[in-house]
């Protein structure tokens, strides 16, 4: 039993680190041939794990094989153009200047409810406000709306609004981030006075607490002991 156990946390922890190794993304932002190896690699894990008499090298070498071809095949694809058409695709469009493309549909085997419904994700329901529609390669629809459907941006009214950063945040479930109230530019005894004026007398109370770019702290306390509070 226990050499169950210990074979399958070393698959277990060997998958996870092909995945960290492959990247970030989520499945939906994954390429074909990202998409293959990661199932492949969750069937190759699964066996030696389920039979103690299928020797465990015969398991990771297959891991380590399959994640060595699907980093070659992503470095070709960073260093050349035409082998990433090749290898990943080429997204295509599905709306042009607002006229759908039929043959771009059939291509993908698109039907035009697929098509509404993805308009309608992107929230935009009328498919007459579309100048482009593209179907990336990873399945997603990007949707360019109209010039005069867009919403409206600052830079149309000339407007330049400040900058806004990433809050930082300071207090996690009562635990002190000190590196984030050092980057924030103030100390202990700021935080602990801006807290006492929300009604927080320890940070221990505090469920979530950030500052934003102009200086701004936002802060909740916990449930129990202590009321809630917004600034």
């Amino acid at each position: 039993m226990i050499v169950v156990v210990l074979r399958t946390l070393i698959l277990y922890a060997l998958v996870i680190v092909a995945l960290r190794m492959m990247g970030k993304r989520e499945i939906g932002q994954l390429q074909p041939f990202e998409l293959v190896v990661i199932l492949m690699i969750s069937d190759l894990a699964v066996v030696p794990s389920e039979n103690v008499g299928i020797p465990l090298l015969s398991g990771i070498i297959p891991i380590l094989v399959l994640l060595s071809a699907s980093m070659t095949l992503a470095w070709i694809s960073l260093k050349s153009e035409r082998a990433r058409d090749i290898i990943c695709g080429k997204p295509s469009i599905l709306i042009e200047r607002g006229k759908i493309l039929e043959d771009e549909l059939k291509k993908n085997c698109y039907n035009l409810t697929d098509l509404l419904e993805e308009l309608r994700l992107k929230n935009v329901p009328n498919i007459a406000d579309v100048e482009y529609a593209i179907l990336e390669n990873n399945g997603q629809v990007s949707v360019i709306p109209k010039s005069q459907k867009r919403p409206a941006i600052p830079e149309d009214f000339q407007i330049t609004p400040p900058f806004e950063g990433l809050p930082l945040a300071l207090i996690l479930d009562g635990k002190l981030n000190q590196r984030n109230l050092d980057k924030s530019n103030k100390d202990l005894d700021w935080l602990r006075s801006e807290l006492q004026k929300q009604t927080i007398l320890r940070i221990e109370d505090v469920l979530l607490a950030s500052i934003d770019s102009s200086g701004k702290l936002f802060a909740q306390a916990k449930l129990r002991g202590s009321k809630n509070n917004h600034r």
